[in-house]
C-alpha cells in the first residue's frame, strides 16, 4: 500500500505563516507582501517597488504569489498583475526565473539543477530575485519568456526603455488611485 502526502499539511502552512510573520516584523526594502485573504495562506499579494537607478525606478508593481499544496517541495508561481514589459516576464505576467522552475534537471539544458527551485528558498529570496531581475541594466534575452520584449531589447534598446518608462509612470499613477 502506497501513501500520498496530504495536501495543505500543517508543516507547510506553518512554514508559510512563519515567513509571512518574518516579513511583517522585518520588512525588506524593495517589496511588501501579505495575504490576499486572511483565510488562505497559499495566495499572497505582493507589491514590488521599482529598484533605484533602474528603468523600473518609481514604479509600483502588483503581483500574486500562489503556492502549491506541496510547498516547499515545489515552487510557487509569481504573476504580475500590473502590466510589465521584460524579456523574462511572459505577456500574461508570469515570471520566468530559474529559482521558480521545478527542482531537478532542466530538460533543455539551460539551467543547472542548483539554479532551480530548492526547498530552502523563501518568499524573501524569491522577491529579492525578482527585484534583481528588474535591476539588470540589460535584461537577459537568451531563451526569453517574452520574445517581443527580447527582440526589442536587442534591436532598439531606446524603444524598449521608453515602453518600460511608460509602464512605470502608469503603475505609479494606478498605485495611488
Amino acid at each position: 500500500m502506497t501513501s500520498t502526502a496530504p495536501t495543505n499539511t500543517p508543516s507547510n502552512t506553518l512554514l508559510l505563516r512563519r515567513q509571512l510573520t518574518e516579513l511583517t516584523k522585518h520588512p525588506v526594502e524593495g517589496f511588501s507582501a501579505g495575504l490576499v485573504d486572511d483565510n488562505n495562506l497559499y495566495e499572497w499579494e505582493v507589491m514590488i517597488i521599482g529598484p533605484p537607478d533602474t528603468l523600473y525606478e518609481g514604479g509600483f508593481f502588483k503581483a500574486r504569489l500562489t503556492f502549491p499544496d506541496d510547498f516547499p517541495l515545489n515552487p510557487p508561481k509569481l504573476r504580475f498583475t500590473t502590466p510589465m514589459w521584460h524579456p523574462n516576464i511572459y505577456p500574461d505576467g508570469n515570471v520566468c526565473i530559474s529559482i521558480l522552475h521545478p527542482p531537478g534537471e532542466d530538460q533543455y539544458g539551460y539551467e543547472d539543477s542548483g539554479e532551480r527551485w530548492l526547498p530552502v528558498h523563501t518568499v524573501e529570496s524569491i522577491l529579492l530575485s525578482v527585484v534583481s531581475l528588474l535591476s539588470q541594466e540589460r535584461p537577459n534575452t537568451d531563451s526569453p519568456a517574452n520574445v517581443d520584449a527580447a527582440k526589442e531589447v536587442r534591436e532598439s534598446f531606446e524603444a524598449y526603455r521608453k515602453k518600460v518608462r511608460r509602464l512605470v509612470r502608469r503603475s505609479a499613477e494606478e498605485a495611488f488611485d
